[in-house]
């Protein structure tokens, strides 16, 4: 037996941190997991069941609400990037599936990677609150157009920050500064001019195939957080009739919304990711200009039917006045202090990240 040395009661760390000496060796006794293998949570407890479930149900409470993004909600409470990730992993074990190599092994190596012990209360509790509010919300924004205009409007105008502070830091080139400021006038009036032009236009009964288009396109706002999916169902006139559906279970609009949402999130996604990836300042300042140009849809004081909800002449503020106003400056700060708490968490957890975690995960 070979004799006994102080180093064997060292503890083992995991592949990679240090010791208290700074060393940052990694360690070559434990075999690293095959790439379809599954990490496992340790640390996983019951009532992280009961937690999800809660994140899911605030993040679909705020995907009823134009203004206030699920994507930053889900930042807000630490669980956007997993997310994001599992649904990258069901997206590529479908791709897998019906293209192969390896279809039925592929599909299966990329379910596993999904935490299911996440996603399946998160989706759970999202589902369970856009089924039970639905009706409520749309009935309070049909009763009280001016008022919920008032909210969506300060909720709305205030997000535009969100985007605007994802742009890349550093010196700029004059041109490039004028090219951007440029593109983020021109996305302002092309949004405002498409939705004088169309966003009367939607009735009650919007065509299906104008259904899951709108779909496809607000599924976008999972890539970023700040960008309202909802806002923009606003926008185009089918915030009231998908709330109706959901709550009325019209099956037929809610399967051709779903087929758009799974189209758009395969598709349109991928290309604002590569966007993003490629071109992030041009594009988060079109995002910008949109979202600005969009508000032309939340003016509370517009010239439409008593029986429409769709968007008219912009009128100048008369009665109800009060109302829209304190109900756009309740909004705004809503979205303030959704901001102020999401960079405090940002801050904490890059702090907390610089100190290696002695946890085998």
């Amino acid at each position: 037996m070979p004799p006994h040395s102080p180093a064997d009661d060292k503890p083992l760390r995991p592949s990679g941190t240090s010791d208290v000496s700074g060393s940052t060796e990694p360690r070559t006794d434990v075999p690293p997991l095959p790439l379809d293998t599954p990490r496992p949570d340790r640390r996983f407890q019951p009532v992280h069941l009961v937690l999800n479930a809660i994140r899911g149900a605030l993040i679909g409470l705020a995907e009823l609400v134009p203004g206030i993004s699920g994507g930053t909600v889900a930042l807000i409470t630490g669980v956007f990037e997993r997310l994001i990730d599992g649904a990258s992993h069901v997206v590529s074990a479908f791709k897998r599936l019906v293209f192969g190599p390896e279809r039925v092994r592929g599909f299966a190596s990329e379910m596993r990677r999904v935490d299911w012990w996440l996603v399946v209360p998160v989706v759970s509790g999202m589902i369970a609150i856009l089924l039970t509010l639905a009706g409520p919300i749309e009935h309070l924004v049909s009763s009280n157009v001016e008022a919920s205009r008032g909210l969506f409007f300060g909720l709305v105008a205030v997000s535009i920050i969100v985007p605007l502070r994802l742009l890349p830091k550093g010196p700029h080139s004059t041109g490039a500064v004028i090219g951007g400021v440029v593109l983020f006038v021109v996305a302002a009036a092309v949004a405002f001019l498409l939705i004088a032009l169309t966003g009367s236009e939607v009735d009650a009964e919007p065509p299906l195939w104008f259904v899951g288009i709108a779909a496809a396109i607000a599924v976008c706002a999972l890539v970023v957080p700040g960008v309202s999916g909802s806002f923009f169902l606003l926008a185009v006139g089918l915030y009231s009739p998908t709330l109706r559906a959901v709550d009325e279970r019209d099956l037929a609009y809610l399967g051709v919304f779903a087929l758009g949402a799974l189209v758009g999130l395969v598709t349109i996604v991928r290309v604002v990711k590569w966007l993003l990836d490629r071109y992030r300042r041009l594009t988060l300042l079109a995002m910008s200009g949109l979202m600005l140009g969009s508000l032309r849809a939340l003016w509370p004081w517009q010239d439409t039917p008593e029986d429409s909800h769709g968007v008219g002449a912009l009128l100048l503020p008369t009665e109800p006045l009060a109302l829209p106003i304190l109900l756009a400056l309740a909004g705004a700060t809503a979205v303030i202090v959704l901001l102020v708490v999401e960079h405090h968490l940002h801050r904490r957890t890059s702090a907390a990240t610089q100190v290696p975690s002695l946890d085998i995960e």
